[in-house]
């Protein structure tokens, strides 16, 4: 149900949620908590899952997340920050680089887009130029981090926070390139798997003692009281994680892959992380392999369409292992229509990938509406013995 315009109505939710008597909010996107959702709620006495305005700053800035790594030293890639007073040093510090691609970060929110993948100076200054004179970012590229581009393997890991513990989930990983082969341009995520094999048990461990619970204390000794969902993207390069970006809310589409394999209640986990105090530890998983393929609309990721009939939905019913979450959709007309670029997701479950892999596609092959576009290759290369 979309209540006024939507999550920025700060007003409205904290009255729909008074009228209807709603124990917890869980706070999907990441701008609203970035504009202080989760203050404004818990000041009208509304529990909150979600960071406050100053915990969510590692996701809302890049240059704030990448400011208190370096002062604890959390492991991140090499690079450097300039201000939009600093272009013409920007374009002097990329020319100078004999070392590509090289990586231009936008600081600021940019639906999951405001990350560039230079392959060479002319691509890396006109990522500049978007950011910083074309504005395609709006305000969130005056200031870019230039970045060193790291060669290895990603994944994802995310973790409740109760602001005084840390408690991991399984690991996921995602794609974030819009067609096969990880080519194209960068999307908000076109599919994940979960478990990630390729990852080993010490390469886990190694990214929770150097990363995330190293982050939990800098954020403590900065008093700052992070509760809700902190989801770090790992990229692993000679055996040693690195920090690639901190998300403050469940990922999109990992979560859609880890979720179904929690055995857990998931509800007192998050009102246990809004109240502060989160409860035992260790989560439990299930065995099962779990892959979510995104369904996007004709043209994403540079436009979408909106208003084109969603037909098969319904072919799902009653099924235990196949899930469609809903993300860019609307009612229309007594239909389901299109309502923005990531159109849906789809998750299904079973003992091995191969499986899952089929069964989520053959389920995609029963959803169809004009322009549907979708990678053919997730999981594709997961293994299912080295875990």
């Amino acid at each position: 149900m979309k209540i006024g315009t939507g999550a920025s109505d700060f007003d409205l939710i904290a009255d729909f949620a008074e009228v209807n008597g709603i124990g917890l909010v869980v706070v999907g996107p990441e701008a609203p908590l970035v504009d202080g959702i989760a203050d404004y709620l818990e000041s009208r006495g509304i529990l909150t899952f979600g960071p406050k305005r100053d915990a969510a700053m590692l996701e809302g800035s890049k240059v704030f997340t990448r400011d208190l790594l370096s002062k604890y030293n959390i492991p991140i890639p090499g690079g450097s920050v300039f201000e939009k007073t600093q272009y013409d040093a920007a374009v002097a510090y990329i020319k100078k680089q004999n070392r590509f691609p090289l990586v231009i970060k936008a600081d600021g929110l940019a639906a999951g887009k405001g990350v560039i993948i230079a392959k060479d100076i002319g691509e890396a200054i006109r990522a500049l130029d978007d950011c910083m004179v074309s504005h395609v970012f709006g305000g969130s590229g005056d200031r870019v981090i230039i970045e060193d581009f790291l060669t290895g393997y990603e994944t994802s890991i995310l973790c409740l926070s109760d602001g005084k513990k840390i408690i991991p989930m399984d690991l996921a990983q995602d794609y974030k390139r819009i067609f096969d082969g990880d080519e194209g341009k960068n999307t908000g995520g076109m599919g994940s798997y979960s478990p990630v094999p390729m990852v080993s048990s010490s390469i886990y461990e190694k990214a929770l003692d150097t990363i995330i619970y190293p982050t939990a204390e800098a954020l403590k000794k900065e008093n700052i009281d992070y509760r809700g969902i902190l989801y770090a993207g790992i990229l692993v390069t000679e055996g040693k994680p690195y920090l690639l970006e901190y998300n403050c809310r469940f990922g999109d589409p990992e979560t859609q892959a880890v979720l179904p394999r929690l055995k857990d209640d998931l509800v007192p986990l998050l009102i246990g992380c809004a109240r502060g105090s989160i409860g035992p530890d260790p989560l439990s998983w299930s065995l099962d392999k779990c892959i979510c393929i995104v369904a996007a609309s004709k043209g994403y990721p540079e436009t979408s369409s909106k208003g084109d009939i969603i037909t098969g939905l319904d072919s799902f019913n009653g099924s235990d292992d196949i899930i469609v979450f809903h993300s860019g959709t609307k009612k229309q007309d007594g239909s389901i229509a299109t309502d923005g670029g990531r159109v849906l997701g789809l998750s299904a479950l079973a003992p091995g990938f191969k499986e899952a892999r089929k069964k989520a596609y053959d389920a995609m092959s029963k959803i169809s509406f004009d322009g549907m576009q979708y990678r053919k290759d997730i999981a594709s290369k997961a293994e299912e013995d080295r875990r």
